[in-house]
């Protein structure tokens, strides 16, 4: 991966995450215990932060950096070819997405990341419903967790289980339920949605150009299917 493309992504993590907790750089870099300046420059994605660094900057929002791979371009396209031929409706089955949301019932969310993009059209792999949902509902969420048997994600052994489940608990915030996986993206306030309908129910979800901005695989993803289709 080139550095520049690392250090944008690198970038829009911590500005998004320094966002969400209505921190400034200043409040920022005093807990992680860094000068402003280095703050800033990591989110205007001059250069890498150092790996000390990132962790004391993650450390201090509580939260860790996962590290995954991906396909390289040609396999990418190979996915995005597969994922533009199968019907939406069949996404939505094998998400689980029309139960998973009847189940939450009146708990304030908003469909973000690959889920909100698949149901705007793009050609994106979808592997859990992801939501965005209020800081301040935190709380009804857990019930609504406990409720549905639901294991946490453990990123240190890589697997369901053992780990706390509320959302203000260090860690990933996927969770596999009784009702399917769910990933959410916890915010101050919801993001301006949309209502996009399919098979005569409506969706309210992020923009696609706001799943850009806060989603670097998917904005990836998006970017390489832009590039098809304009090679196209």
């Amino acid at each position: 991966m080139p550095e520049s493309r690392l250090s944008t992504m690198l970038s829009t993590v911590i500005r998004q995450q320094r966002q969400l907790r209505e921190l400034n750089q200043r409040q920022l870099a005093e807990l992680a215990g860094v000068s402003q300046a280095t703050v800033a420059r990591v989110e205007r994605g001059d250069r890498s932060p150092s790996l000390p660094a990132l962790e004391r900057l993650l450390a201090a929002m509580q939260v860790q950096l996962t590290v995954d791979v991906e396909p390289l371009d040609a396999h990418l396209d190979a996915r995005l070819a597969e994922h533009a031929s199968r019907p939406l409706a069949e996404v939505i089955d094998d998400l689980g997405l029309d139960r998973l949301l009847d189940r939450l019932g009146d708990l304030p969310n908003l469909l973000t990341g690959a889920t909100a993009a698949v149901l705007q059209g793009a050609p994106v792999p979808a592997e859990a419903v992801e939501i965005a949902l209020r800081w301040r509902d935190s709380a009804r969420f857990t019930s609504w967790l406990e409720a549905g048997y639901a294991q946490r994600w453990n990123a240190r052994w890589a697997e369901w289980g053992g780990v706390h489940i509320e959302p203000e608990e260090p860690g990933e915030h996927r969770w596999l339920t009784k009702h399917g996986e769910i990933r959410a993206q916890m915010c101050a306030e919801l993001p301006e949605g949309i209502e996009v309908r399919h098979g005569g129910r409506g969706y309210r979800v992020v923009p696609l150009v706001q799943v850009e901005l806060t989603d670097p695989r998917a904005a990836d993803l998006l970017r390489r299917h832009r590039q098809r289709q304009q090679a196209g």
